[in-house]
């Protein structure tokens, strides 16, 4: 029999489960398969097939880069189904760490991942590689990769780039306020006059955005100098391009959306002092970026994903707090990221516990919105969890609070910055 200790205990389970993931109408949350306690799930990236089925791919293992037996999986979601399928290997290369992935299905019929394969145990080894299949569509079954191969990133240019957004972000007044950044800056300096540091690295966290161009825009981004670019198409793959980068002390994976007169703009996680979703926007599809600065949206070192919404809005997911994971919100913008007014909660845990984090957004032919993220982490177990609402249920949220002040924060002020509308 339970014991009255036991029993209570239990419920004090159940309660923690309720805070962290409670349906409410207009919202459900699925695991997508049981928590794993010592297991790294981790980075899902969630694509939409032509017959209407999810395909939603993460990495699994013993850590990240450290632990060899990292691999790529996925599960499908098959259209008018409730329960994801069993877990699906989608990559795996023997002896290395193979982590983020982002997985696509192009509008040519082909579905294509990339993944970074982690040389050197270190995020500056990463090599950026891909599979592309046109058999993706069978129930229960993983995608057929029909080739795969290697995708070079090249950027041109790259130090003197590098040098020009040092000098325009004042570093010197950075490094009194944050006396680290320094040596940070001293050796990435250094490494940006590096062929080997300028070509390896290079990652992707979200789907490549389709341009009203046709252009493909898949969203890359580096550890080795905190900095982000696009990697580019114009023939559906054959041939790639490596854009102009996004350097800003801190920025790393971007997420692109596209406005009505074809402006891109770029929002992306910060690993600098700001603490809050530093931006860029490109004038021609992607190939050059303006000077990265600040939202006002907060972040905590969190990724971040924004998609244009068939009414034309933009929803951005996010951890909307400047410490910690265990918020995730959805805000919309109505006036192409202007303004971002209206926010509502996917998961709050109102005991500030818990990790909801490194969400992908997706909206449906159907319409609905879906937000897969990973919930947990290591030792206490992870899993990924399909948060399903709709743009009705976002928009009966709350006015969008304004951060809280930081220290870090104040940098911005510090180089001049004006916040982004």
């Amino acid at each position: 029999m339970f014991s009255l200790k036991r029993i209570a205990l239990f419920l004090v389970f159940l309660v923690g489960q309720s805070v962290k993931a409670a349906d409410e109408p207009g919202i459900t949350h699925t695991s997508v398969f049981g928590r794993e306690k010592d297991i790294h799930n981790h980075a899902p990236c969630v694509t939409e097939c032509p017959n209407g089925d999810l395909i939603l791919a993460y990495y699994t293992g013993h850590g990240e880069r450290k632990s060899d037996d990292v691999r790529i999986v996925g599960h499908r979601l098959q259209k008018g189904h409730e329960k994801w399928s069993a877990r699906m290997e989608l990559a795996d290369t023997p002896g290395y760490p193979d982590c983020n992935p982002a997985i696509f299905a192009a509008p040519n019929g082909e579905l294509w991942l990339w993944y970074p394969t982690i040389l050197d145990h270190q995020w500056e080894g990463a090599l950026l590689k891909y599979h592309v299949s046109k058999d993706f569509q069978t129930a229960g079954k993983a995608p057929v990769w029909s080739r795969e191969g290697v995708s070079h990133v090249t950027p041109s240019k790259f130090a003197d780039q590098f040098a020009a957004a040092i000098k325009a972000q004042k570093v010197d007044v950075v490094a009194k306020a944050v006396p680290r950044w320094n040596k940070l800056i001293e050796v990435t300096t250094e490494r940006s006059k590096n062929e080997l540091y300028q070509r390896l690295g290079w990652m992707p966290r979200v789907r490549p955005v389709v341009l009203s161009s046709g252009r493909w825009l898949l969203p890359l981004y580096t550890d080795t100098y905190s900095a982000g670019l696009a990697f580019y198409t114009d023939d559906q793959g054959k041939t790639w391009n490596t854009s102009q980068a996004m350097i800003g002390l801190g920025n790393i994976q971007p997420a692109f959306v596209e406005r009505k007169d074809g402006t891109v703009v770029s929002y992306m996680r910060d690993n600098g002092p700001f603490n809050r979703i530093r931006t860029a926007e490109s004038k021609d599809g992607g190939e050059t970026w303006s000077q990265v600065t600040s939202t006002e949206l907060p972040n905590p070192g969190a990724g971040v994903d924004t998609i244009r919404l068939q009414s034309g809005s933009w929803l951005m997911i996010y951890n909307d707090l400047t410490d910690g994971r265990w918020s995730l919100a959805l805000s919309l913008s109505d006036d192409e990221g202007k303004t971002w007014p209206i926010t509502r909660h996917v998961v709050r845990n109102q005991e500030k516990k818990g990790s909801y984090h490194y969400p992908s957004l997706l909206q449906s032919k159907d319409g609905r919105i879906h937000v897969l993220y990973t919930d947990g982490g290591i030792p206490e177990g992870s899993t990924m969890t399909h948060a399903a609402t709709t743009e009705a249920w976002v928009r009966g949220g709350h006015a969008t609070p304004k951060p809280p002040a930081s220290p870090l924060s104040d940098v911005a002020k510090l180089l001049g910055e004006t916040p982004s509308k």
